[in-house]
């Protein structure tokens, strides 16, 4: 999968020891933020120093990102991780222009007539309740 955006944040790298191997390991976390008129973040994981340093995210640079989503269980609970694995730096994109609508396709045209509206449904009694000589109860229905 790959999403497009620029880099809103990057978090404090992670690192430790594996249990099972007994290697070390790091994990750097980066925040992009997508250019659409209806903005998403998401939160990815570059795993590896190497690759941390291959990729040498920084804060405000548009790129597009690679990731796998995998989710884990822990002790009942379900975690879900976003993974890159290659990042594309995009010289080229733009920042979009205030208040500006991204252009959309043309609708489909057809040859069909257009439906007249639907008549209006009648409009409801307005009568009060036990007005019109029906039983007098003190049921608001």
């Amino acid at each position: 999968m790959e999403i497009t955006g620029r880099i809103i944040a990057v978090l404090p790298e992670r690192s430790g020891i594996s249990q099972r191997s007994g290697t070390e390991w790091k994990a750097g976390s980066y925040v992009l933020e997508t250019q659409e008129q209806f903005p998403r973040k998401m939160c990815f994981d570059v795993f590896g120093a190497d690759r941390i340093q291959q990729f040498n995210i920084q804060v405000g640079e548009m790129m597009t990102v690679s990731f796998d989503i995998d989710a884990h269980e822990y002790q009942g609970r379900w975690f879900n991780s976003i993974r890159a694995f290659r990042v594309d730096r995009n010289i080229q994109a733009a920042a979009p222009v205030a208040g500006a609508a991204p252009e959309a396709a043309p609708l489909p045209t057809s040859a069909a007539p257009v439906a007249a509206p639907a008549p209006a449904a009648p409009a409801p009694d307005t009568t009060p309740f036990g007005a019109e000589g029906g039983e007098d109860t003190d049921l608001p229905f």
